[in-house]
């Protein structure tokens, strides 16, 4: 091999070795995702859930008694008035047992009243007695003076004697008879207090035979035909459901929130209600109602909780009816002239949450006070406007030390 082509081969090695030598010193420069500190005029956090809308006031009428519907006074759609006749289940059996109880309560009544005549005789029966015995009494102290006067014989003085006697034992009787009759009486009395009792029964029953509208409202549901079998509901058995009377005059979106948001929410929180039914069209409302407790879960599967939220749609609702599903945004806070930066940009390290400032190729930790989120962008404080920051990717942020040699991904 010529002397020339080795001393070039020499080179080319030593500064290829030379190079992995140096580039092996070098640190370890990471792509990023780099974004600037901005304010904004203003930032809005907001709660969003889906749900229907729902009439502020409604009643689901069902069935007090089991029977044959023979009489429907409405449709769907009609408008009715609080107290009017909506339907009749057939109450012939309710119209005899009112006419038996009634036909029972007089008979009951009759009793009594002649246990009250035997009270009253038992009464005079009494005074009758009384008299004869304070008579009697007296006429036996006159013989007893006479006789020991010697003006009244023995004979004379025992009459007076039986007699006083036979006045007591009529005075016993005759108590004893009042006794008699006031236990009658009084059990005359209860029986009659019993019929009564049944009688208003079987007139509640004779009136739950007519379905009366209890609101004024417009009838938005109807789940019964003239001529079906309604029942009653039971222990662990709904009854049946004939109709629902809606107030339509107010509605209300009632939706779902997730327990992660729930508690950010206040009754009177402003919110936008969108519907499907009417793309392009907004409604304004407020929270009005907040549930106490979570929604029951479906299944056996584990699932996040839910709690039933309502808010109250304002302006013109005339258009609108019960189901129609729709879309809320619930505002919880709003701020004016803040400094913001993206979301996943905010990371924590040792359970301080801060930003990582890029400055001269470099990251560094830098702790901030965050404030509200609205949407993927989060308020901060402590950091400069128009500071550049990494804001990501995720994966690298997760990991990227303090000081690391950054620089803006090629593909930003």
């Amino acid at each position: 091999m010529p002397r020339r082509l080795l001393y070039a081969l020499m080179v080319i090695v030593a500064l290829v070795a030379g190079w992995f030598w140096w580039s092996g010193r070098q640190p370890d420069v990471v792509d990023v995702d780099v974004a600037s500190v901005a304010r904004v005029d203003t930032l809005r956090a907001s709660v969003t859930a889906s749900g229907e809308i729902v009439a502020t006031r409604y009643a689901d009428l069902g069935s007090s008694v089991m029977g044959r519907l023979v009489s429907l006074r409405v449709r769907e759609g009609d408008r009715v008035t609080a107290g009017q006749v909506l339907a009749r289940i057939d109450p012939i059996q309710a119209q005899s047992a009112v006419a038996s109880s009634a036909a029972a309560l007089q008979a009951l009544e009759a009793e009594a009243a002649g246990a009250n005549n035997q009270v009253r005789a038992a009464h005079a029966d009494i005074t009758v007695a009384t008299s004869r015995q304070t008579e009697a009494q007296r006429a036996l102290q006159r013989a007893r003076e006479l006789a020991s006067s010697g003006l009244l014989a023995q004979s004379e003085l025992d009459a007076a004697v039986a007699a006083a006697d036979t006045a007591v034992a009529q005075v016993a009787a005759a108590t004893a008879a009042l006794a008699r009759a006031e236990q009658t009486r009084s059990a005359a009395t209860q029986r009659v207090a019993q019929g009564r009792a049944e009688r208003a029964r079987v007139g509640d029953q004779l009136a739950k035979t007519e379905i009366t509208a209890p609101i004024a409202g417009v009838v938005t549901r109807l789940d019964v035909e003239e001529g079906e079998m309604v029942v009653m509901g039971v222990q662990n058995q709904p009854g049946s459901i004939l109709m629902t009377i809606s107030d339509l005059s107010a509605l209300d979106a009632e939706v779902k929130v997730a327990e992660a948001d729930v508690l950010r929410l206040a009754l009177e929180n402003r919110a936008t209600i969108t519907l499907d039914a009417l793309t392009g069209r907004t409604y304004t409302g407020r929270v009005v109602d907040i549930g106490a407790s979570a929604l029951p879960q479906i299944g056996t599967q584990a699932a996040a909780r839910e709690f039933r939220v309502k808010v109250r749609l304002e302006g013109d609702v005339a258009s609108l009816r019960p189901g129609l599903t729709c879309d809320t945004e619930i505002l919880v806070a709003e701020r004016r002239n803040v400094l913001a930066v993206p979301l996943q940009a905010v990371v924590e390290r040792d359970g301080v949450s801060g930003l990582f400032v890029v400055d001269g190729g470099r990251a560094a930790f830098t702790p901030v006070t965050t404030g509200i989120i609205g949407g993927l962008t989060i308020e901060v404080t402590g950091v400069n406007e128009g500071a550049s920051i990494v804001a990501g990717p995720f994966q690298v942020l997760r990991e990227l030390p303090d000081g690391a040699a950054v620089r803006p991904a090629a593909s930003r």
